[in-house]
Parts: C-alpha cells; structure tokens; sequence
C-alpha cells in the first residue's frame, strides 16, 4: 500500500509537470514561460508550504486539545458550543473567512495564517472526539482496574488508540488548508495562488492553469505522505 502511495504521487508529479511544459510551449505561452522559472516556482512553492505547515501544526495543538476537552465528563455542557462555534467557521467560505481577517488584521502572512488555522480547526477536532468516544468503556474501565488515573488514561490508552481517525482528520484537514492557502494570495500572502491571480491579471490562462495544477499536486503529495504516516498508527 505504501509503495503503490509513492508511485501514484511520483506519477502525478510527472503528469503535473508535463501539463505544465505543454501549456507553456503553446502560442502565447512565452510570458507563462518568463514566469514559470525555477526560483519563481520555488519561491511560491515555499510559501504556500510555509503556510500551510503554520496554520496546520496550530491547528492539530489547538484541535486535538478541544477534542480531548469535549470528552471529558466535566465539559460535557460547553462540548456543544465548542462544537458550534468551529463548524460556523468550517462553514464560511475559505474566501469570506480571508476577506473577514482582512479587514481587521490587514494583509500579509500572518493575517492569512489565522484565518488558515481557524478553518482547520473542524475535521481534526471531531475526529478527535469521535476516536476517543469510540473507544470501548471495559478499555477505560480496565486500566482503572490496573490503577491508572485519568491521564496516564489519557496519554496510555484513550491517545494511542485514537491516534488512527485523528490522523485521518489530519489527512482532511492539510488538503483543505491547501486549497485555502491558494485563496490567501488575494490578501498579499504569497503562495501557489500568486501564479493564478498574476495570470488573470494579464489574460494569461497558462499561468492559471499551471498555478491550479501545481497547487493539486501539493495536495496529492501532502495527502499521500500523510496517508502513509496515518498507515503506521494503524498499526
């Protein structure tokens, strides 16, 4: 499974770069082809990584601990509104949610980071939760009996035992964020995106449809990496 993982990426990689070189080589494409150099590739490919591991790694410290939180039975009253107040943000357009920060954080990285890390937030929580609520009672009940107390419970068995559907809510969640982070160049950020707008600024479909497919190939690589991590905790 996990070489088949590595060979579907490698073949999506060449695939994506052959649409590239094609679209580059047609008539007209000599602009796309002074923009798409190396260093101009690699800069934005840096920058979109950038993002997304920033708002991701955030995301995964403030999720698992809001999906752990709602679990536990003293929050059981507040597990609700937690709850509401992330899917209201998972339900706002990547776009409005940019716009929204905008306003009031201005432009720039870190404007587009919060606002990255606040649409995250929703698969790696629930699949938090979910994962622990699966977890049958006479597991919980049998390291009691061994004397464990509720974070050596947490930490030992209700974590591990989980980690496979947060992983999977891991998954979900860095491949929204990638597409998101394509929208952050509106607002000045950077990234993949910086190639799509440049390209409807100068009519230059090239540059869109390469910065598109660029951008689903991080998707691709990204999600079969983790994919292949998320393998390894079922284990």
């Amino acid at each position: 499974m996990i070489r088949q993982n590595y060979i579907w990426a490698a073949v999506s990689g060449i695939l994506s770069i052959v649409c590239v070189v094609y679209f580059v080589n047609r008539p007209g494409g000599r602009m796309a082809a002074r923009i798409l150099n190396y260093d101009t590739i690699l800069q934005a490919y840096r920058e979109h990584l950038l993002m997304v591991a920033v708002a991701s790694l955030a995301a995964i410290v403030v999720s698992v601990s809001l999906g752990v939180l709602i679990t536990r039975p003293f929050f059981r009253r507040g597990a609700p509104l937690v709850d509401n107040v992330v899917n209201i943000a998972q339900t706002v357009p990547s776009l409005a949610v940019l716009a929204l920060f905008f306003i009031y954080l201005g432009r720039g990285f870190n404007t587009a980071i919060f606002a990255l890390w606040l649409y995250a937030l929703l698969p790696i929580m629930r699949n938090t939760s979910t994962g622990i609520q699966s977890i049958s009672p006479d597991i919980i009940e049998a390291a009691r009996g061994m004397g464990m107390n509720n974070r050596h419970i947490l930490l030992r068995m209700e974590l591990p035992l989980a980690l496979p559907v947060i992983m999977a809510g891991v998954r979900t969640s860095v491949v929204i964020t990638v597409g998101a982070a394509t929208l952050a160049s509106f607002i000045g950020a950077g990234g993949l995106g910086d190639l799509i707008i440049t390209g409807l600024a100068v009519s230059r479909h090239t540059l869109v449809v390469a910065g598109g497919i660029l951008s689903a190939l991080l998707a691709i690589l990204l999600d079969r990496i983790l994919g292949n991590l998320e393998i390894y905790a079922q284990r």
